[in-house]
């Protein structure tokens, strides 16, 4: 499919990308922003795209995991009933606990502990943090997928031994 093919089909599906965000969303603004991010993420990865004849379950699917992932990471922000007579709601976003100083110590001295991994159980485990998938780690350092899930285990066992000890 060339570019100008690609562009056109997304162009053509607006009307029903749309309609499905109202769907998950509830909320037109938020249904625009998120059809938008779609359009973004599916020309960002076009590439991606193995079956041309799926292409509407193709888009639908990047929408439905963008909204997954917008969810998720609004959950971090809870809503929490104030006890005094009005009743006030407000926003309160959980701590990361990054924010003392001791925690701050625990970041570092973990990171050091990181860094003191063999590098076949490190860059592993340092890809899989950063965000990369099983696959996309195993692609890249040419191991199978079983490789890397047993390094990345191992990885976390030798760090929760030394934090222990």
């Amino acid at each position: 499919m060339t570019a100008i093919e690609f562009r056109s089909q997304l162009i053509d599906l607006k009307q029903s990308l749309t309609r499905l965000a109202y769907k998950l969303t509830s909320d037109e603004d938020d249904a625009k922003d998120l059809v938008q991010e779609t359009f973004y993420k599916s020309l960002k990865y076009s590439d991606k795209l193995v079956d041309e004849s799926g292409f509407k379950a193709w888009t639908s699917a990047i929408m439905k995991n963008t909204f997954i992932n917008n969810y998720r990471k609004n959950i971090l922000h809870t809503i929490y009933r104030d006890q005094n007579a009005e009743l006030y709601f407000s926003n309160k976003t959980n701590s990361t606990g990054c924010d003392n100083p001791d925690t701050a110590y625990s970041v570092i001295e973990i990171t050091q502990l990181i860094e003191q991994l063999k590098d076949k159980f490190r860059i592993p485990f340092e890809m899989h943090v950063n965000g990369f998938k099983y696959k996309e780690i195993a692609d890249t350092l040419a191991v199978n997928i079983g490789t890397v899930k047993s390094r990345i285990f191992s990885a976390r066992k030798q760090l929760r031994e030394k934090l222990i000890s």
